[in-house]
């Protein structure tokens, strides 16, 4: 599905995404990493987390108590 949507950035921040960008790739294609690694992150952050404090302790119940 393809939307023309235009999204606000500074010069900064164009640069900075322009040099993020690939030969070839398109700027779609280059938010949707981002999104993804971004997505990565908070799931790996999340795991830490639950590591660190505990199941229980973030609100989890182990499977067989479910």
């Amino acid at each position: 599905m393809s939307a023309d949507k235009r999204i606000p950035v500074t010069e900064e921040r164009w640069e900075q995404l322009h040099n993020l960008k690939r030969p070839g790739q398109t700027y779609d294609e280059l938010l949707e990493e981002l999104v993804q690694e971004r997505n990565r992150k908070k799931m790996a952050d999340k795991i830490r987390q639950v590591q660190e404090n505990g199941a229980e302790a973030e609100g989890y119940v182990p499977l067989e108590e479910a």
